[in-house]
């Protein structure tokens, strides 16, 4: 055989293998878009729960349950604001959420809306939530106005979790427990 036939050969052969590549991850990428209506339970400022699944609101990343967030040097609870807030808007009509993906703790990601309402984009536009791969329009608007989070001093949500993560695994280690104790005893903490 020489060596322009097996050249053909071979290239013939590479474009089949990507080809079939090509349409395997296709088939792999088109997923339904999933479709979630009717009432909905509202977790915190981006989680809702409906017949025993989770939603993740795609695009934003409100205050954690429990965070405070301080407004005119006061602590307020800034957390159970932002699900109060996404609790009005969502039984404010007759909302509707689409997805196709999961988030990592298999949650589904979804763009909700109410009639022609981005309840998405609302939170962040109210301040109540930050842009997190989108809506950058509507938070610099919520920056601007001062709107909710804006109108003070906070951490960032995904800071506040990822400190909270840190001090729960400081507190079921026994060790770690014990050397505060200590350091709180002799005086060495600082804060």
């Amino acid at each position: 055989m020489t060596r322009s036939c097996r050249l053909f050969r071979d290239g013939v052969a590479t474009f089949a293998l990507l080809a079939v590549l090509g349409l395997l991850a296709l088939k792999m990428n088109n997923r339904p878009e999933l479709i979630q209506t009717g009432s909905f339970f509202v977790i915190d400022g981006d989680t809702l729960s409906s017949d025993g699944q989770r939603f993740r609101l795609l695009g934003i990343d409100a205050p954690e349950y429990r965070q405070q967030c301080r407004r005119n040097g006061i602590d307020w609870a800034c957390g159970e604001e932002a699900r109060r807030t996404l609790n009005t808007l969502i039984n404010a009509g007759t909302p509707e959420c689409r997805g196709r993906d999961h988030d990592r703790y298999g949650r589904l990601l979804v763009t909700c809306m109410a009639g022609e309402l981005d309840i998405n984009g609302e939170m962040v536009r109210s301040g109540m939530a930050l842009s997190y791969g989108g809506y950058t329009a509507e938070e610099h608007a919520a920056r601007q106005a001062k709107a909710g989070v804006w109108a003070g001093d906070f951490e960032r949500p995904k800071d506040y979790r990822r400190e909270e993560n840190v001090a729960q695994s400081n507190r079921s280690n026994p060790l770690t427990g014990l050397i505060d104790y200590l350091q709180q005893l002799v005086g060495w903490r600082t804060q």
